[in-house]
């Protein structure tokens, strides 16, 4: 198609969408179908975060807002970091875009130029190379694999990092693996950065609040306050909250990088939606118990997901610190035949198959940068884990 720019070559559709519609799809058509591709809580938003909304819509706040985030939102999102993080902002150094994707682009619009480096850790979640690409970066994939659990060490951080490096970007808890960085793997890797003036750091914060057992969470402009001045610090209320559909991300960084974020916001989007921001505002300063109840469901799901994962013949699946995610290895599946005849000769061919002939839905490792492995979302019901885990161990079973 001759109208079709040439930006567009270099970026593929999210395959994360891609296997939540198609399951979407099967199901409308009446087959049996258990989506596990899809990142979102199965929680409903808690009801004093619904009621400020009605508020706002009742009290007429449904205009235009400040391009990136009124100043309550702003104010809200400074007395978290304070709170929660021991890191001290001002709201001229926020900004508040529709959804968490949002900002991350915003950012890398407003910063790369043609040439510039952005290294990301993989398997990384699918949107960050994309990304970099329509932004007219150079995305540089460090594979992390399993025998470092998934994470990035220093001495690879060290061997990524050229005179064109930009930026590194930095997810923990990760999706799509749930590996999530101590306070001394991070220090590592911000010893690194110390040494190198020219890279910012962008730190993937969304699943700060989905850990468990007793990890930690720690960011990288609280490991080292040094780092601060060149860390644009990335959240949003989408995971913890259960606020997906809300759409509200929000970034903490230098002055000058929030403005040109803001500029570019203002020639695509302008402002998030009014009624979601005055609900974000609830959720931030509002009640915060239900977390620690969310927690002990997910962690629950966790435990139960990484046991039976491990029962199927041919997958090994780590315990991870955090998010909603595991990401089984099924480097003894590889080469083998289905029972329905397919060849797995792939990660993107076992998950073909496995959908096809158990209707189960996940995604394949390819996506994430690292094969041959799959993404399990874990943010379901109970009964629909156990169901889906008994129907991998039996397609893992049949395979010869």
């Amino acid at each position: 198609m001759p109208f079709i720019s040439d930006t567009l070559s270099r970026v593929k559709p999210s395959p994360t969408i891609a296997v939540t519609n198609k399951a979407r799809e099967l199901k409308a058509a009446g087959k049996d179908v258990i989506g596990l591709g899809a990142g979102e809580p199965d929680f409903d938003t808690p009801d004093n975060i619904k009621a400020a909304a009605k508020r706002a819509i009742d009290e007429g706040k449904t205009k235009y807002t400040a391009v990136d985030g009124i100043p309550e939102l702003k104010e809200a999102i400074c007395a978290k970091f304070a709170r929660e993080n021991g890191l001290s902002y001002k709201p001229n150094q926020i900004t508040v875009g529709t959804g968490g994707k949002q900002t991350l682009y915003n950012a890398l619009m407003a910063t790369l130029n043609p040439g510039d480096e952005v290294i990301i850790p993989a398997p990384y979640w699918v949107s960050y190379p994309d990304m970099v690409l329509l932004a007219g970066g150079t995305p540089v994939a460090v594979e992390c694999g399993i025998e470092s659990n998934f994470k990035l060490t220093a001495e690879k951080l060290e061997a990524a990092i050229t005179p064109k490096t930009k930026w590194f970007i930095f997810n923990s808890p990760s999706n799509p693996t749930g590996a999530g960085y101590s306070q001394n793997e991070l220090k590592a890797l911000t010893d690194v950065l110390m040494k190198h003036p020219q890279v910012w750091i962008m730190s993937d914060d969304m699943y700060e609040h989905l850990v468990f057992d007793d990890f930690e969470f720690v960011s990288p402009a609280q490991v080292e306050p040094d780092l601060y001045h060149r860390t644009l610090t990335c959240n949003g209320v989408s995971k913890a909250y259960a606020m997906t559909g809300w759409r509200i991300g929000y970034a903490a960084g230098p002055v000058e990088l929030i403005k040109a974020m803001g500029t570019i916001q203002s020639q695509s989007t302008s402002n998030p939606c009014s009624v979601a921001q005055y609900a974000a505002v609830e959720a931030l300063n509002g009640p915060q118990d239900f977390l620690a109840e969310n927690k002990v469901t997910f962690q629950r799901r966790r435990d139960l997901v990484v046991s039976m994962l491990n029962q199927a013949k041919g997958i090994t699946c780590p315990r991870p610190e955090g998010a909603f995610y595991v990401y089984p290895d099924i480097s003894g599946c590889i080469g083998k035949t289905s029972s329905g005849g397919t060849v797995i000769a792939d990660d993107e061919a076992f998950a073909t198959a496995l959908l096809e002939e158990t209707g189960v839905a996940v995604v394949f490792g390819a996506a994430f940068g690292l094969s041959p492995n799959f993404r399990v979302s874990y943010a379901t019901a109970d009964t629909a884990l156990e169901e889906a885990c008994r129907r991998i161990q039996t397609f893992c079973a049949g395979l010869r």
